[in-house]
């Protein structure tokens, strides 16, 4: 059996160098996927069908590549169909947040007046994957001075809302927490915290 390259295979070569160029230049996943499957299940059977050239009992060969050609891409497109069928799922958690009331988180309260409410803005962004509902507690040196909620989110869904909170003691270096609940759990599922001086 004698080998030789066809002219067929020259704007196959040119194609992949494209491609290739185009892949290295876009390093997006989608167009690596978009253009990763003719690289699959295109040009490698195409080159082995295409370069061999047979003379006499080659046929046999031809046929037998053809058939592997063929449990290759049943196969690429079986492994293709289970990940667009079972996608991975991302990791799961939950955005949690406090800002002043201008929206910027260094815009805190830092100073307040004992018996006088202050407010700031909570926020939650679920991404769970799942509808999940929250509450939130503040309290205030370990006493507890509002609670918000229930708050039932679905998944990337955002929720802000203004919060206020009251301190009945006075005293430098008072540790305000805001504690995120989930639905139905006793413990604290994440905790965010500010320092005020309250006169």
């Amino acid at each position: 059996m004698t080998i030789r390259v066809k002219d067929k295979l020259i704007p196959l070569n040119l194609l992949v160098i494209v491609l290739v160029t185009i892949i290295i230049l876009f390093p997006s996943n989608i167009p690596r996927v978009i253009l990763g499957l003719p690289f699959l299940l295109f040009f490698p059977g195409y080159t082995l069908v295409t370069a061999p050239s047979t003379k006499g009992k080659g046929r046999g060969w031809d046929k037998t590549l053809a058939i592997i050609l063929v449990i290759v891409i049943l196969g690429a497109l079986g492994m293709l169909s289970y990940v667009l069928a079972n996608p991975k799922v991302g990791e799961k958690f939950t955005e949690f947040y406090i800002e002043g009331l201008e929206g910027k988180t260094a815009d805190y309260p830092k100073e307040l007046t004992m018996g006088e409410e202050e407010k700031v803005i909570v926020g939650i962004i679920n991404r769970e994957h799942e509808t999940v509902t929250y509450r939130v507690e503040v309290a205030i040196d370990g006493d507890k001075s509002n609670e918000v909620g229930p708050v039932a989110l679905d998944h990337d869904e955002k929720w802000e809302e203004i919060v206020g909170f009251t301190p009945n003691k006075a005293g430098d270096n008072q540790k305000v927490e805001f504690l995120l609940y989930r639905h139905g759990q006793n413990e604290v599922y994440q905790r965010l915290h500010l320092w005020v001086d309250v006169r």
